[in-house]
């Protein structure tokens, strides 16, 4: 039988206790010039349990957390020592095409036994994290991923600043994951869902913190589908930025911190319990699925008697800002799925239907066509250092992460009603039914891959491409 999510959380038995959520994961200083993804095992459930068969950069589930300033020059060799090809793709980071790490469209995939060397400048400041472009369902849920933070020249005054890495395993009754990736419920509802939890590698256990302190917390979801929504009770979290990109401070609507899949929320935690007071962190999104992710526990003895007054604002991020009088517009729509009303598309270069489709494990499309592999025919063809707006539809039956590479994007309105703050996503979560307005510069020339980033769904055709030249 499946291990279920609660069971495992439930199971003191197999709790880790959990050194990284107290003390951040470990970085790799600047001069970390080598990436190796290979088998390995972790402590996934606990000292308790057996060790979870995993795929891992540098034996270690993150992979190793690499801190930078910007301006520096990011220089690594990536070994691929798994059984398969592989690839490394920078999410977020604002890199020359050749760098991007998409197969077949900015590199040649990285084949067993050999390496490829990464090396461009850093650009902007903020959180970002790497994981594989290659058979992204299977290796990223394998494990294989990892943290990136470009830090500010000035940031606000912190105690602590911590990641969490959010994500969920789908494991089988002897704590190991499930081999049944491309399953095709999997690939035409949600994606593939997990029943176990974890923060930085780990079955999260108590988050012990001290009152008066202040946290900046990263959070960071490597999940294949699930969608975060933490309620930090008794506390009131401040969000700072979206996907590395700083916003005006603010409290999470809702008070619900919303991460969806490859998405990454800072926040100001201010902790003001009372010393040995404990809270509970809880995921609310789902709300039949909602269960406690760990306990905040304070320490006996305070860290200060008030929280610090200082301001929790980052300094607002230095990107290309699109005119809009002068952007072409252009409109972007996503179908198919179970429920989603799709009878044919293109595919391949002829008009298909769906049950064909569907045998090919083919069930979504972007503006009707369903990608057939990476190097797909631009969907858009942008003119370099123009401004553009693309209102992104969303006609399925389920939310979508939908990622661009290269661009950041300046989100301007969602169905209809205009953001009520200037923000940033390289990430933009949509809703079932939705419509979203985001404006950009196309000022990074190359062949850059736009997809939702559940990979079920881009593997089954949600990708395309948009050339910048």
């Amino acid at each position: 039988m499946m291990i279920k999510r609660r069971q495992f959380i439930a199971s003191s038995a197999m709790l880790a206790i959990a050194p990284m959520l107290t003390e951040s994961i470990a970085f790799a200083k600047s001069n970390e010039r080598r990436l190796t993804a290979a088998s390995a095992a972790i402590p996934l459930l606990g000292s308790g349990a057996p060790a979870t068969k995993v795929w891992a950069y540098n034996a270690s589930v993150p992979g190793p957390a690499l801190r930078f300033r910007p301006g520096e020059v990011f220089d690594l060799a990536f070994h691929n020592e798994l059984d398969r090809p592989s690839t490394v793709h920078w999410h977020g980071l604002r890199v020359p095409n050749a760098m991007d790490g998409v197969p077949v469209l900015t590199q040649a995939p990285v084949m067993p036994g050999q390496q490829f060397r990464y090396a461009f400048e850093l650009k902007n400041p903020g959180t970002f994290w790497y994981h594989p472009h290659f058979q992204s369902a299977e290796q990223l849920d394998r494990g294989l991923h990892g943290v990136i933070i470009v830090e500010e020249d000035e940031s606000p005054p912190v105690d602590r600043d911590l990641v969490w890495v959010l994500d969920d395993w789908r494991l089988d009754g002897e704590g190991q994951i499930a081999n049944d990736f491309g399953d095709l419920h999997d690939v035409s509802h949600q994606g593939r869902f997990g029943n176990t939890a974890s923060v930085n590698g780990r079955v999260p256990s108590d988050f012990t913190v001290r009152s008066g302190e202040r946290i900046r917390l990263r959070l960071v979801n490597v999940a294949n589908a699930w969608i975060f929504g933490l309620d930090f009770a008794g506390h009131t979290p401040m969000v700072v930025a979206y996907d590395g990109h700083a916003v005006e401070p603010h409290p999470p609507a809702d008070g619900l911190v919303v991460v969806g899949p490859s998405q990454r929320v800072d926040l100001i935690l201010d902790m003001g319990g009372a010393p040995g007071e404990r809270f509970e962190v809880v995921d609310r999104y789902y709300p039949r699925r909602s269960f406690k992710l760990m306990d905040i526990v304070y320490e006996r003895a305070a860290l200060r008697t008030a929280s610090l007054s200082d301001a929790i604002a980052l300094p607002r991020p230095d990107l290309p800002q699109p005119s809009l009088a002068s952007a072409e517009r252009h409109e972007i729509t996503f179908s198919g799925g179970a429920m989603g009303g799709l009878r044919s598309a293109q595919f391949d270069g002829r008009e298909t239907g769906i049950r064909e489709l569907a045998r090919a494990g083919k069930v979504w499309a972007v503006n009707g066509v369903v990608a057939a592999r990476h190097d797909e025919p631009p969907v858009l063809r942008l003119d370099y250092g123009r401004s553009y707006i693309i209102d992104f539809v969303n006609e399925t039956a389920f939310p979508h992460p939908i990622h661009l590479h290269g661009h950041p994007m300046k989100l301007l309105a969602v169905n209809g009603s205009l953001a009520s703050r200037d923000t940033w996503r390289d990430t933009l979560l949509m809703a079932s039914r939705s419509r979203a307005t985001v404006a950009l510069v196309a000022d990074n020339p190359g062949r850059w891959m736009l997809h939702c980033h559940i990979p079920e769904h881009q593997e089954a055709g949600m990708m395309a491409v948009v050339e910048v030249a």
